[in-house]
This record gives C-alpha cells, sequence and structure tokens, in this order.
C-alpha cells in the first residue's frame, strides 16, 4: 500500500515523523483528508483532533491548536503553535481549561475579549476529545 511521509512540529519540538497511509486535519472549513500521492496544497488548519491512520495499526490522534498543513511530493507537514500526542494530555487539566475557557465566556466582563476565549474553549474542547479516546478508542474500522 502506499505511504507518505507525515511531520507534525511546533516551535519546541518534533512531535511526529513516521510513514503514514493517510491523515485527517481539521481544515478551516470541516476535515480535510489527505492520502498518499494527493495534489499540493497549503492550507489554515483549525483547533481540533488530527488523526493519522498507518496501515494495519490503530489510528493515532493527536490534538493541535491551529496552524498550517502542507503537501508536497508526498509530504505531509503540520505547522503548530503546540500540538500534542493523546498520551501526553492530562485531562484533569484540560478538563479544568474547559471550565475557565467556558466561565469566561458566560460571565466575561469589559475586558475579556471573546473571541480570545472562544478559541481557548476550541483548544481545550480538541484536547478533551483527544485524550479521552486513549481511554475509549474507536472500534476497528470505525475510524472515528
Amino acid at each position: 500500500m502506499a505511504t507518505m511521509k507525515l511531520e507534525i512540529v511546533t516551535a519546541e519540538r518534533h512531535v511526529y515523523s513516521d510513514e503514514v497511509s493517510g491523515v485527517v486535519a481539521p481544515g478551516m472549513e470541516g476535515e480535510l483528508g489527505i492520502l498518499p500521492n494527493h495534489a499540493p496544497l497549503l492550507t489554515i488548519l483549525q483547533p481540533g483532533e488530527l488523526r493519522v491512520m498507518k496501515q494495519g495499526e490503530q489510528d493515532a490522534y493527536i490534538a493541535v491548536s491551529g496552524g498550517f498543513l502542507e503537501v508536497m511530493a508526498n509530504r505531509v507537514v503540520v505547522l503548530a503553535a503546540a500540538a500534542e500526542r493523546a498520551e501526553e494530555i492530562d485531562e484533569a487539566r484540560a478538563q479544568e481549561a474547559m471550565r475557565r475557557a467556558e466561565e469566561r465566556i458566560v460571565h466575561r466582563g469589559a475586558d475579556v475579549d471573546l473571541a480570545q476565549a472562544l478559541a481557548s474553549m476550541h483548544r481545550a474542547q480538541a484536547r478533551l476529545k483527544v485524550a479521552r479516546r486513549r481511554r475509549h478508542p474507536p472500534q476497528a474500522g470505525g475510524g472515528g
């Protein structure tokens, strides 16, 4: 089966690097599926769950805080402000970040930037979704 190289990097570290059979990323207008030999592409990602598919293995999930995705010459590069594998996420901390973001939105004063509070909430939601996949992985063939 055909594969492609996937690299996920942040300013601090290399999060993921391997040959994969597919990637599903959180594009600005919905999920974006990338398969081997995809046409060249450069797009913006929103905070969300990035799914990595490898032939014969269970899908891996990575929370990204947004960023950019580039496809060129059978290689996918994700440049993210932050990215965490499911096993790296502290679910309790992510839940607390979600609670704080929701509280800022509901009880916002004049000094609270609504767009920034919503962005915080979306990042926390993505982290929680990925963390929970570690405890409750999708059934084989379900994809997510």
